[in-house]
């Protein structure tokens, strides 16, 4: 029996497990604001043209009209993801008018926060329930968070090679049993080693001062000589207390142990009243102004660096489809937009991003008290704020250690793993991507994070100018270029079904508009 990370390299090393490496899924969800060219918040509605927002399947919005999401297909190797992601953003440049994607995870300037438009998905009672959410977020949080942007990664193994590994342990369980076991395994591991992610990838230690809305915060901040806020150190303001948290949620202690305590936590989460969110009202004079009262009106409301999923059936919650049929796939939420691409994410991240999972996979993972994800919570609060400051000490296991310390203690394993994948794809990028990271761990400069503190406070250089110049030549770049994956046919077909659906929904709808709300938090 098999149960170390080395017998499993061992392993998988053998010619006949080697092609259960190759099945790997992956999907991208990118986040991108619409501004117009001179750096300002669209005000024009989502273009009928790219389709239905509530229907679509790959164009549609997050919290606020003018913030798109594009939303790849499960795709089997890098290149086809990335390309996929290109010939959407393509579409959608042509249909904007001139409208350019914000580059980056913090917004452009933004006057008025308030006048932030939600995002509108016709009126069915579906369409109007994600509004009234929406709507929520607006009240609980502000809108100047629902704007920040940023990548979800979806990332599955092929069946295969989890049957290896069952094999390997000589494990007898359910099949779909051990592999909800053995993703969580993976999300413990990632919980542990997660501050990686915005130390190699944090894009947004400098901000627009619109974005503090003249509120008190509690950061350090400098300002630049071209006027912007920053922080010397910082990796990822998106992933701090500026950015997508939740102090509400700081309490909730959501397990990851197990797929029953899991989903166990987060159905009592959304049943947890609030005192804070009470006072907000529910419905008032007519109008809603969120779905409910509790610390999370709808489980998408949970702000975490990663998530166990499972595709739901029309009206089933994600809680009940991952109770009922198991872990699908893992859903990586704490990447920023990367400027410095057109897609917001390089190929060579997702090459890493590959080998990182894999690792957190192969790694033997013992439970987590709440204790020791609190620690583990830290390291991340901490590396998004002050990562590349050379006196941060994080904390492993009892044991205190630099940044690069660590670092190159992963980097070890990593490696390992790269040669692995290298050897079951016949090639040698995966072993160049650990290169490249592995430079960034033990030179804080080569770090985007440092690259855009270095423009805005070194050269003086408005971010401003950076993103919109940046953005007009991603457009130019995605307009010339040809499709890829798709046609310019089956995108236009998209866009009719699309709208098609969504008229049959609004006709399908036979309970009000309270009543449906009602019989769908009585399940």
């Amino acid at each position: 029996m098999l149960s170390s990370f080395n017998d499993y390299i061992v392993a998988f090393n053998q010619e006949a497990y080697l092609p259960s490496l190759t099945g790997i899924g992956r999907g991208i969800e990118r986040e991108a604001l619409r501004v117009l060219p001179e750096g300002k918040l669209s005000d024009k509605p989502h273009a009928y043209d790219i389709g239905s927002a509530l229907t679509h399947p790959n164009i549609t919005t997050d919290y606020s009209e003018t913030l798109l999401e594009f939303i790849t297909p499960v795709s089997f190797t890098p290149e086809t993801a990335i390309a996929q992601l290109q010939d959407i953003q393509k579409f959608t440049l042509k249909q904007i008018d001139g409208e350019l994607l914000w580059p980056l995870s913090m917004p452009c300037f933004v006057n008025d926060a308030d006048k932030i438009p939600l995002a509108q998905y016709g009126t069915s009672n579906i369409g109007r329930m994600k509004n009234t959410y929406r709507q929520g977020l607006k009240n609980r949080y502000g809108s100047m968070m629902q704007v920040i942007a940023g990548i979800h990664f979806n990332f599955s193994f092929p069946k295969d090679f989890w049957k290896n590994l069952q094999a390997f342990e000589q494990n007898s369980d359910n099949l779909d049993e051990f592999i909800s076991e053995r993703y969580f395994a993976l999300i413990r591991n990632y919980k542990r080693f997660c501050w990686l992610i915005p130390y190699l990838y944090g894009s947004s230690p400098v901000i627009c001062s619109s974005f503090l809305q003249n509120k008190p915060q509690q950061l350090p901040f400098k300002r630049s000589d071209s006027g912007y806020l920053y922080l010397e150190h910082a990796t990822s303001l998106r992933m701090s207390d500026l950015g997508y948290t939740n102090s509400a949620q700081s309490e909730l202690h959501i397990c990851y142990n197990s797929l029953d305590g899991y989903v166990a936590g987060v159905q009592e989460a959304i049943g947890l009243s609030s005192d804070e969110f009470a006072e907000i009202g529910v419905k008032v004079n007519g109008e809603y102004r969120q779905l409910n009262s509790n610390i999370l009106q709808i489980e998408n409301e949970l702000y975490a660096p990663i998530r166990p999923k499972r595709v739901a059936k029309s009206g089933e919650k994600p809680s009940e489809a991952l109770k009922s049929r198991g872990v699908e796939y893992i859903e990586v939420r704490a990447l920023d937009i990367n400027p410095f691409v057109d897609t917001g994410i390089s190929l060579e991240q997702v090459y890493f991003l590959d080998i990182f999972l894999t690792y957190c996979a192969l790694l033997p993972s013992p439970e987590l008290d709440a204790a020791a994800q609190k620690v583990y919570e830290g390291n991340m609060d901490e590396v998004v704020v002050r990562g590349r400051d050379p006196e941060l000490i994080l904390h492993d296991g009892g044991r205190e250690k630099s940044l690069p310390q660590w670092g190159n203690e992963i980097f070890e394993g990593l490696s390992q793993v790269a040669a692995l994948l290298d050897k079951a794809n016949n090639s040698d990028k995966y072993r160049k991507s650990v290169t490249d990271e592995l430079a960034k761990i033990n030179d804080a400069s080569l770090t985007p994070s440092a690259r855009l503190v270095d423009l805005v406070v070194n050269q003086g250089e408005s971010l401003t100018k950076f993103a919109l110049t940046s953005a007009g030549n991603y457009r130019k770049l995605q307009l010339d270029n040809g499709y890829q994956f798709y046609d310019e046919g089956t995108f236009v077909a998209s866009v009719a079904k699309s709208h098609q659906e969504q008229a049959e929904i609004e006709a399908s709808d036979e309970l009000s508009y309270d009543d449906f709300l009602k019989e769908y938090f009585a399940k």
